[in-house]
């Protein structure tokens, strides 16, 4: 264990550095918090011995309209917060993810922004540095939202990326941005603190906060959930929905042998306890990032904390040159906003349906909310198309063609495939699709060809077709 004299050491040029970015104090503080418990050994992992498996929780679907009816008195007293920080770059985007159209040539942003005026909310942006101006273009469309006489964003921080040799700060002259990372979503409460934000709300009125990921169109502000957090006084709700196949690599909620609940997340998982940390049917429930959040219960927590909530600590390994797997070995120290679970006395959680968790991570996901299977309502809410469907079809696209939006796009210019009656899609190859294709059942399309084979408008494809050497551009 080292004495306090190193430790100090160790963290002044942290310290200094981030001092020369004007970095909060507050910021600094809570990196602090997490660097010394780097310096001291802890990986932040949680192991399976340390928690307990959570079954039972309240179903949102099975409650009473008591909870709409308390939650549509409150409404005027809450606020709806988009993390909107993500530039989209698995998909090779360079722009906030947020701006991909969607439906009806209305992108992320403008959706969202469309749900907030169908509810009379305010609406409020996390942004990165790099998402700030292109999504207030978007929102200066909508002069309506200045109405609230609030901002309408506040910034995420950022924090300097750690050398893994010897605990020291990066230097990396090719890029010195790439010597410093976001902190994580977790960063969204010392961020309304030091911009000012928190303040401002609780002066004007406001008590309620609803958050999640701009990525995320089905979460919208639900009465039901909302009047719930009020009805039963909590600090602190966390939507969770039944975890599957498809979710066994992401985050899971667990309890403390004390009873309170936690957020695992894959990073914190012991490197040979990843089978246990995928088995759906011990840790059941997994985390859809919707949060609902009691606004004085923040400012209290952070008071009575010194502005450091302790949220768990997160530690990437990863290089400083995320694209180049020999540049400076690091760790990122990252916490995430569902961890503040364990942080709020009486935090709970509650069950909500699959619908309210659609997010878009990658084309494949792109496809299925632009297609026919999703449909938007008069609210601006994305819901199935066939609600009595039981699984979105299986969706394969050749990374080739695929993976990066502005391919994607150049595939389907006049719009995606009807989806609506396709149980599997594969496509192989460089394909392209006019305007009114329709997939049935099981299709596997193949183009073993150099160049592009466009499927031509109106065609309905029912099975597997080889389009090698049919017409191209």
């Amino acid at each position: 264990m080292m004495n306090k004299a190193p430790l100090e050491l160790l963290f002044a040029p942290f310290e200094k550095r981030m001092r020369s970015k004007d970095i909060p104090k507050i910021v600094i503080a809570n990196f602090k918090h997490h660097y010394l418990q780097l310096v001291a050994g802890d990986t932040g992992l949680i192991s399976d011995d340390d928690i307990l498996p959570v079954t039972g929780l309240p179903d949102i679907e099975a409650m009473s309209d008591d909870y709409r009816s308390v939650g549509s008195e409150v409404l005027q007293n809450t606020i709806m917060i988009k993390l909107n920080g993500g530039l989209g770059t698995s998909m090779g985007m360079e722009q906030a993810k947020s701006l991909i159209r969607v439906k009806h040539d209305l992108c992320f942003l403008d959706i969202i922004i469309r749900q907030a005026e169908c509810k009379q909310v305010p609406l409020l942006l996390m942004n990165s540095f790099a998402t700030h101006a292109d999504s207030l273009v978007v929102l200066g469309r909508y002069p309506a939202l200045d109405r609230f006489g609030l901002d309408q964003d506040f910034l995420q921080h950022k924090v300097p990326k750690i050398k893994r040799s010897d605990l020291s700060p990066v230097t990396w002259s090719q890029a010195p941005e790439l010597e410093w990372n976001p902190p994580g979503h977790g960063d969204i409460y010392p961020s309304l603190l030091t911009s000012g934000m928190l303040d401002k709300l609780l002066v004007k009125g406001y008590r309620y906060a609803f958050i999640s990921n701009s990525d995320n169109l089905g979460a919208v502000l639900d009465e039901s959930l909302l009047g719930y957090l009020v009805k039963n006084q909590l600090p602190f709700l966390m939507e969770v929905a039944d975890r599957t196949k498809a979710d066994s690599k992401g985050g899971h909620l667990a309890r403390r042998f004390d009873g309170q609940l936690i957020l695992r997340e894959s990073a914190q998982c012991p490197e040979g306890e990843m089978e246990s940390f995928q088995d759906i049917d011990r840790y059941s429930y997994f985390n859809t990032n919707n949060i609902w959040l009691n606004l004085a219960s923040l400012r209290e927590a952070m008071a009575a904390r010194g502005n450091v909530l302790g949220l768990s600590l997160i530690r990437n390994a990863k290089t400083v040159n995320p694209r180049d797997p020999d540049s400076t070995p690091v760790y990122q120290l990252e916490t995430a906003m569902g961890s503040a679970i364990s942080v709020f006395k009486g935090a709970a959680a509650i069950r909500v349906p699959r619908s309210r968790f659609t997010p878009v991570k990658t084309t494949v996901d792109l496809l299925l909310v632009q297609s026919d299977l999703y449909r938007l309502n008069k609210d601006y809410h994305l819901l199935a198309a066939d609600p009595n469907r039981k699984k979105m079809p299986e969706i394969m696209l050749d990374d080739r063609y695929f993976r990066l939006i502005d391919d994607y796009e150049y595939r389907f210019p006049e719009g995606v495939p009807s989806l609506l009656a396709c149980s599997k899609l594969e496509i192989e190859g460089d394909i392209g699709f006019a305007r009114g294709v329709v997939l049935q059942g099981s299709v596997f399309l193949k183009n073993g060809g150099g160049s592009r084979v466009i499927i031509p408008a109106g065609a309905v494809i029912t099975q597997e077709q080889d389009w090698t050497d049919r017409a191209s551009e």
